[in-house]
C-alpha cells in the first residue's frame, strides 16, 4: 500500500515537473548563438569548453579556439584536434603563465597577436563556435582592452556561439554573456603534491 502511494506521489510530482519544464521550453523561441562564461577557481573550465567543442564537431561545424596563458607544452586536446579535426583552428598564445615570462611587454604583445586571431574567428560567418580559453586573465591583467573585446563579441555572427573561460572576467563581461557558470574548488590533487596527470590535466 505504501509502495503504491509512493509510486502515485512520484508520478504526480514528475508530471508537475514536466509541465513546468515544457512551459519554459515553449517560452524559449529565440534562435541564435549564445555567449557563455565558465569561471571560478575550480578545475574543469577548459574541459567543459572542450565538451562543447566535441558537441559542435558532432554536427560538422567549423570551430575556432584561442588559448591564452598556454605555453608551448603539448596538450591532449591540441594533439587530437591537430591529427583528426581539420575543421578546427586552434591557436595557442604560447608564452605560458605571467609568472613564467615575468615580462609584461612581451605578454601584452603576445596577447595582442592572439587577440588578432580571435577577432578574425569572431567575424567569420562559417565559424559556429569560438572558444576563448583563459581570456579573462587578459582582462584582469589589462593586457587587452575590455571595450574592444566586448564590441567584437557583440558583433559576432548571429548563429555563432562563444565560450570564454578563466577566473574572474569582470562585471561587464558577466553582464554581457547569456550564461555564467562557476566551477568551485573544493579539493585539488596538486595541493597534495600530486603532479599534473597526462590525459586529465593536459
Amino acid at each position: 500500500m505504501n509502495r503504491r502511494k509512493s509510486a502515485a506521489a512520484h508520478k504526480k510530482a514528475m508530471q508537475k515537473q514536466k509541465t513546468g519544464v515544457d512551459a519554459r521550453i515553449a517560452q524559449a523561441t529565440e534562435e541564435r548563438g549564445v555567449a557563455i562564461l565558465l569561471s571560478g577557481d575550480g578545475k574543469g573550465k577548459t574541459s567543459a569548453a572542450f565538451g562543447m567543442v566535441m558537441r559542435t564537431l558532432g554536427y560538422g561545424h567549423k570551430i575556432g579556439i584561442v588559448q591564452f596563458i598556454k605555453g608551448a607544452r603539448d596538450s591532449g586536446e591540441a594533439l587530437y584536434l591537430a591529427a583528426n579535426c581539420p575543421q578546427v583552428e586552434l591557436y595557442r598564445m604560447g608564452t605560458g603563465f605571467t609568472w613564467d615570462t615575468q615580462d609584461r611587454d612581451k605578454d601584452v604583445a603576445a596577447a595582442e597577436q592572439a587577440w588578432a586571431v580571435a577577432a578574425r574567428m569572431l567575424a567569420d560567418d562559417d565559424c559556429r563556435l569560438v572558444v576563448l580559453d583563459e581570456l579573462t586573465y587578459m582582462l584582469s591583467y589589462a593586457y587587452l582592452d575590455e571595450g574592444m573585446i566586448l564590441a567584437a563579441l557583440a558583433k559576432r555572427p548571429h548563429d555563432q556561439s562563444v565560450v570564454v573561460t578563466g577566473r574572474g572576467g569582470g562585471t561587464a563581461l558577466r553582464e554581457f554573456v547569456d550564461t555564467v557558470s562557476e566551477v568551485k574548488n573544493i579539493k585539488h590533487a596538486f595541493k597534495a603534491g600530486i603532479k599534473a596527470c597526462e590525459g586529465v590535466d593536459f
